[in-house]
C-alpha cells in the first residue's frame, strides 16, 4: 500500500447506483443545492474529488456519512455543466482510495482520505490465464445479444484486471453489495476469483432463460398450431355435415331441446341459451360453459317415465333373498310400497333407515330398487360440508358443476329412481354453508316439485323420486330435517341371525372373491358361531366377513400348496392357529355372587351387555363415591336408589348406622365410559343387599329405572339386553311391567330359554330376590315409625 496527500481533505459526490473501478469515465448527475456552489468548490480543489458509491438510494442533500462505503475512487473533474437544476459531472476514476474521515459543516460532506493500491500476486502466466478465462466467459456470454462484436473487441484490448473489472461489472445483474465486495478485495487473484465467479452465474442465468423461452415458444406454436388446424377440421365438418350419418358432426340443439321432454318455461331457457351460444366466437371461453349447460339440460330426464306396477309379493321376495332377519324392517318397507302403489300418482317418497354399522341400510336400498325395478342411485354425504354439494355452484365461477341430487338424477335417466342419501348423519357445517339444510328442500314433499339448483337455475321435479335416507344415530340429524323423513330403525343382529347371514351370503361371497368351491373350503356351523361370539364385537356383519376373508386366505394358501386333503374343513379347534387369540370378551356370571353385587344389563351400540354393579360399606361420615366413569345420569339413579333403601329398610337394620358408613359402588370396566337410567334396580338392589347381608343369585339379572317413589320405569334396548343376558349364562330377569311387549322382539329360542319377572314397584323386587314383604310406599307415609320396637 503507499499513501498520497494523506492530510489531503476533499469534496465527496456520492455514486448511485454503481460502483466505480480505477479508469473508469463516466458522467454522473448531482442536484444543485441552494446553499452550495459545487463548480466553486471543486474548481477550489483543483478540479478533484472523491467519488463514493452510496450504499442505498438517498436524495441530495440528505445523504449522512452512515449511507457511504469505505472505500471508494479518486476523481478527476474533467467537465462540469448546470442544466436546470442538475449539474452534469464528466469524471475519470484516478486512483482507488479509502476514506480515513467525513466531515460535515455548513451542510457540505467532505472527508480525508487514503490511496491504495491492490497487491499485485500474479504476474506473467498466471495473470495472462485468469485474463483469458474472464475475455473467454465474456465471449459465451455475449453469444446471447445480438451486435457485441464491437464491445468484444475493446475487452479483448484491456489487460489491466482492474480496469476489465469496472467495465464488466456495469453490465452484470449484480448487486450493489457484490460489486463493492469485488471493488474492496486487495489482491489480483481473489479480484479475478470473485469477477470469474459473477460472470458464470450470469452465464448460467442467460442460458435457462433461453432454454426457457425455446420451450414457451416451442410449446406456445404447438398451441397455436393445434387451435388452427381444429379450426380448420371445424369448417371441413360443417361444410360436410350433410352427408355425415346421424348423431355425427355438431349437435343439432334445436332439435334437441324440441324433442325433449322439458315444461315450456324450460325450453324457453334453453332457446335463449342457444342464442347465447350462436352468438359466441369459437374462441370464446364462456362458449363451452353454455354448451355444458344446454348438453345438462337435454341429458336431464324430464319426466315421461311411467312406473312399473309395484308386485308386493314379488318385493317381499327380494328382499327375503337379499337379507336374512329383519322381519319388522321388511314389513314397514311392504307396507310402505303398498301406500306408493294404492296412491298411482307422485312416486316420490322419503324413508329414514336407522341402525348401528353393518346391518344392511344401503344393501336394503339396493333391493328396494331391484323390487321396483327402478334405477339405482347413491351419494356418500359423509363428511360433506359445502352447501354447494347439494344446490350445485352458479355457473358465473370458473369450473362449476350441477350438486350431486342434478348430477344422480343425470345418472339416473329417469325422474323416478331410488336415491340413497348415505350417512346423512355425518354432515358438517362449514365456510360454504350447511348442506343440511339445503336438503330441507330436497326432502320436503310440498318443496321438491320445484327444486332450485344454482347450476341448473330452472325448477326441477324431485317430487317422483324414492329418497332413501341412512344414518348411525338420529342425535345429529337436525330436527327440521328428521321431521321431513319416515324413520325405521333397524336393531343389531342376533348371534343367531349373524349365523344365518355368514351361511347364507357372507360365506358364498367370501369363497367366490378368494376363487374357491365347497368343494375346496368348508367352514363348521360350530367354528363360524365362535368367530361370532369371540373374534368379533359388533351388531352388524362386516367384522365377521372380514374374519371369514381371513380364513379363507389361510385356506388357500394351504390348498395351493397341496398341505391338506379336500375339502379343507375349518371347525372351532383350529380357529386358534388360524385367527389367533379371540378379539372380543364377554362377561359371564359366576356362580356364587358376593354380598352386594347385583348384575345390571346394559345396551351399547354393538349389542347387549350384561354389567355387574358392585358395592361395598366403609367407616367414614355417610358419603357416596361412585367410580366406573358413570354419567350424570348413572349417578343420580345411584343416588335415588340411596335415598330409597334409607327410606325403606331402615326399620330392618335399626343398628345400621348410615352417617357412619361411606358408601362406594363401582362398576367394573372403568375405562369405559357408562350412563342411563336403565341400572336403577340393579343400583337399588346392590345397597339393599349390603343393608341386608344377603347375596343376590347369580344367574339373576335385571334392568329398569327406579324413581323416588319406589315405581320401576320401563327402560329401552330390550332385545339387545335380554340377548346379552342369555349369552351369559343368566336364569331369570327382572324386567319392568310396562317392557313386557317388548319381548316379542327378542328371539324365540332366547325368550324360552329365560324366566322373566315382571316388576312395576321395589318391593316386588325385594320380595322377588330376598324374599321380604315390605308395606307399600302409602301404607308407610301414614304410620309412624318406632325405632325402639323396629315397627310401624
Amino acid at each position: 500500500m503507499r499513501t498520497l496527500d494523506s492530510n489531503a481533505v476533499l469534496n465527496v459526490l456520492g455514486i448511485s447506483d454503481m460502483v466505480l473501478f480505477k479508469g473508469n469515465e463516466v458522467t454522473i448527475r448531482v442536484p444543485k443545492e441552494p446553499s452550495r456552489d459545487l463548480e466553486r468548490d471543486l474548481v477550489q480543489d483543483g478540479m478533484r474529488a472523491l467519488g463514493i458509491t452510496v450504499k442505498k438510494s438517498a436524495v441530495y442533500p440528505k445523504l449522512e456519512t452512515k449511507d457511504f462505503y469505505r472505500y471508494g475512487v479518486l476523481l478527476e473533474i474533467k467537465s462540469i455543466r448546470l442544466e436546470g437544476d442538475i449539474y452534469l459531472i464528466d469524471i475519470r476514476a484516478l486512483e482507488k482510495v479509502r476514506v480515513e474521515q467525513f466531515f460535515e459543516g455548513g451542510g457540505i460532506l467532505t472527508a480525508s482520505y487514503s490511496v491504495t493500491a491492490d497487491v499485485e500476486d500474479m504476474s506473467g502466466g498466471p495473470y495472462e490465464e485468469m485474463l483469458k478465462h474472464i475475455k473467454k466467459l465474456v465471449r459465451e456470454i455475449s453469444t446471447y445479444f445480438k451486435g457485441s462484436e464491437p464491445f468484444l473487441n475493446y475487452v479483448e484490448d484491456i489487460h489491466d484486471i482492474e480496469l476489465l473489472s469496472g467495465l464488466l461489472l456495469q453490465y452484470l445483474n449484480v448487486s450493489l453489495d457484490e460489486k463493492q465486495r469485488i471493488f474492496e478485495t486487495r489482491t489480483y487473484s481473489e479480484k479475478g476469483l470473485k469477477l470469474i465467479d459473477a460472470l458464470i452465474k450470469q452465464r448460467e442465468s442467460f442460458a435457462f432463460q433461453k432454454e426457457m423461452s425455446e420451450k414457451f415458444s416451442q410449446e406456445a406454436n404447438k398451441n397455436y398450431r393445434k387451435a388452427f388446424l381444429r379450426e380448420q377440421l371445424k369448417a371441413i365438418q360443417e361444410e360436410l355435415n350433410e352427408d355425415l350419418p346421424e348423431g355425427a358432426g355438431k349437435k343439432d340443439y334445436q332439435a334437441l331441446i324440441d324433442d325433449s321432454l322439458m315444461p315450456e318455461d324450460v325450453k324457453k331457457v334453453a332457446r335463449d341459451e342457444l342464442a347465447k351460444l350462436d352468438g359466441l366466437s369459437p374462441q370464446s371461453a364462456e362458449r363451452n360453459v353454455v354448451a355444458n349447460y344446454l348438453d345438462l339440460l337435454i341429458a336431464l330426464p324430464w319426466g315421461g317415465f311411467k312406473a312399473k306396477e309395484i308386485d308386493l309379493e314379488a318385493a317381499r321376495d327380494v328382499l327375503d333373498a337379499d337379507h336374512y332377519g329383519l322381519k319388522e324392517v321388511k314389513d314397514r318397507i311392504i307396507q310402505h310400497l303398498a301406500v306408493l302403489k294404492l296412491k298411482k300418482e307422485k312416486q316420490g317418497s322419503i324413508l329414514l333407515l336407522v341402525g348401528p354399522p353393518g346391518t344392511g341400510k344401503t344393501s336394503l336400498g339396493k333391493s328396494i330398487a331391484k323390487a321396483l325395478d327402478r334405477p339405482y342411485v347413491r351419494i356418500s354425504l359423509g363428511g360433506v360440508r359445502d352447501e354447494a354439494e347439494v344446490r350445485g355452484h352458479r355457473r358465473t365461477y370458473v369450473a362449476a358443476l350441477p350438486g350431486r341430487i342434478i348430477q344422480g338424477m343425470k345418472k339416473a335417466g329417469q325422474t323416478n329412481p331410488i336415491f340413497v342419501l348415505d350417512e346423512i348423519d355425518k354432515l358438517q357445517v362449514g365456510y360454504g354453508g350447511d348442506p343440511a339444510s339445503a336438503l330441507l328442500e330436497v326432502l320436503d314433499p310440498e318443496q321438491n316439485n320445484t327444486f332450485a339448483d344454482h347450476y341448473l337455475e330452472v325448477p326441477y321435479d324431485l317430487s317422483d323420486v324414492f329418497f332413501i335416507a341412512t344414518a348411525n344415530s338420529l342425535r345429529t340429524i337436525p330436527g327440521p330435517l328428521l321431521d321431513r323423513m319416515e324413520v325405521i330403525e333397524i336393531s343389531s343382529y342376533t348371534n343367531t341371525e349373524k349365523l344365518h347371514i355368514a351361511e347364507e351370503h357372507l360365506v358364498p361371497d367370501v369363497l367366490e372373491d378368494h376363487g374357491l368351491t365347497k368343494d375346496q373350503l368348508q367352514i363348521t356351523d360350530e367354528a363360524i358361531e365362535t368367530v361370532i361370539d369371540a373374534y368379533t364385537r359388533e351388531a352388524g356383519v362386516r367384522g365377521l366377513k372380514r374374519q371369514l376373508a381371513t380364513i379363507a386366505r389361510v385356506a388357500s394358501e394351504k390348498i395351493v400348496l397341496n398341505q391338506v386333503p379336500l375339502p379343507y374343513v375349518v371347525n372351532e379347534n383350529m380357529l386358534l392357529d388360524v385367527l389367533g387369540r379371540p378379539l372380543a370378551r364377554h362377561d359371564r356370571v359366576g356362580e356364587n355372587n358376593a354380598v352386594g353385587v347385583a348384575t345390571g344389563l346394559a345396551w351399547t351400540p354393538v349389542g347387549g351387555e350384561i354389567l355387574f354393579i358392585e358395592g361395598s360399606f366403609m367407616p367414614g361420615n355417610g358419603q357416596l363415591i361412585l367410580t366406573g366413569k358413570l354419567g350424570d345420569v348413572m349417578k343420580e339413579s345411584a343416588r335415588i336408589s340411596l335415598s330409597l333403601v334409607r327410606s325403606r329398610l331402615a326399620f330392618r337394620s335399626p343398628e345400621f348406622e348410615f352417617n357412619k358408613k361411606d358408601l362406594h359402588i363401582h362398576v367394573p370396566s372403568g375405562a369405559t365410559p357408562k350412563d342411563g337410567p336403565s341400572a336403577g334396580v340393579a343400583l337399588f338392589s346392590a345397597i339393599a343387599s349390603l343393608i341386608l347381608g344377603r347375596k343376590i343369585p347369580s344367574d339373576v339379572a335385571m334392568t329398569g329405572e327406579v324413581t323416588l317413589r319406589g315405581s320401576v320405569l320401563p327402560v329401552g334396548g330390550i332385545k339387545e339386553k335380554i340377548i346379552a343376558a342369555h349369552r351369559a349364562g343368566v336364569k331369570k330377569v327382572l324386567i319392568p311391567e310396562e317392557n313386557i311387549k317388548d319381548l316379542e322382539d327378542v328371539p324365540e329360542e332366547v325368550r324360552n330359554a329365560l324366566e322373566f319377572v315382571e316388576v312395576n314397584r321395589i318391593e316386588t323386587v325385594l320380595k322377588e330376590l330376598f324374599d321380604i314383604d315390605l308395606p307399600g310406599a302409602e301404607q308407610m307415609a301414614g304410620a309412624a315409625f318406632n325405632p325402639l320396637e323396629n315397627t310401624f
